[in-house]
């Protein structure tokens, strides 16, 4: 029997696709891609962007960027600080997400920052999750305010040799047990699988880098097909090197 190869095609995905960047032309693209439900940013994709004020960028950004969600992050480490970035970020348009730590940078918890925040009616993404613990925490800091995001990271975790699929599947389901307001969100995803792995966790929300995202607006490729382009690229590459044997 002659095997069968379907041709290139496009995946469709029930998960909440978000890109994650800050460079300017790019977000602007994701605004326009049919994929992409909203976008994500930090203070360091900010700094590799080359960005250096910060309220102009946001600004500019959200002049174009007027219906899909959209996260900045306060960059404050003392809790009175954040407090008040996280208030003027949140009066910067209705569709902005402001993202808090789930601790700073001493290890201080933001819990009842996060509460105070979401009780008086500010969308919150709470970033740098690790743990179950820290899930909890954050779900009951958030259950009855706004609505919310609780970014679980994946992908340093699995760069350090954590699985990150249990935890992830044992935080989007905490998340759902605490008000359909709160969204567990995949965060630092690595390759385009991360999605699939994602949704299969229960997840309403990834954030995908740029590059991925580039890899799923081309589709995606039969096995055999990838196979073919493998061999194809030593090929080239032997060729153009001149080995000779």
């Amino acid at each position: 029997m002659q095997d069968q190869y379907p041709q290139t095609q496009k995946r469709k995905y029930s998960i909440k696709i978000f890109s994650d960047g800050a460079e300017r032309d790019s977000l602007l693209k994701m605004n326009k891609s049919q994929i992409v439900s909203g976008m994500t940013t930090n203070p360091s994709l900010m700094k590799k962007a080359g960005i250096t004020d910060y309220r102009t960028f946001c600004k500019d950004i959200l002049k174009d960027i007027t219906a899909k969600p959209i996260s900045f992050e306060v960059f404050a480490d003392d809790f009175p600080t954040m407090e008040k970035q996280a208030r003027e970020i949140a009066t910067w348009s209705k569709n902005v997400y402001v993202k808090i730590p789930i601790i700073n940078s001493e290890g201080k918890s933001s819990v009842e920052l996060i509460r105070t925040l979401t009780k008086a009616g500010i969308k919150l993404n709470v970033t740098a999750i690790y743990t179950l613990k820290q899930t909890i925490a954050t779900c009951q800091a958030l259950e009855g305010g706004a609505p919310s995001i609780v970014s679980v990271f994946a992908g340093r975790g699995a760069d350090m040799g954590h699985d990150p699929v249990p935890t992830l599947t044992a935080a989007a389901h905490i998340c759902m047990e605490y008000g359909d307001q709160i969204e567990c969100l995949w965060a630092s995803t690595r390759e385009v699988y991360n999605i699939l792995q994602a949704e299969q966790c229960g997840c309403k929300i990834i954030t995908v880098p740029f590059d991925v995202l580039a890899k799923l607006e081309g589709g995606f490729k039969t096995l055999h097909d990838l196979s073919a382009d493998t061999v194809q690229t030593f090929k080239r590459d032997s060729e153009a090197a001149g080995f000779k044997l």
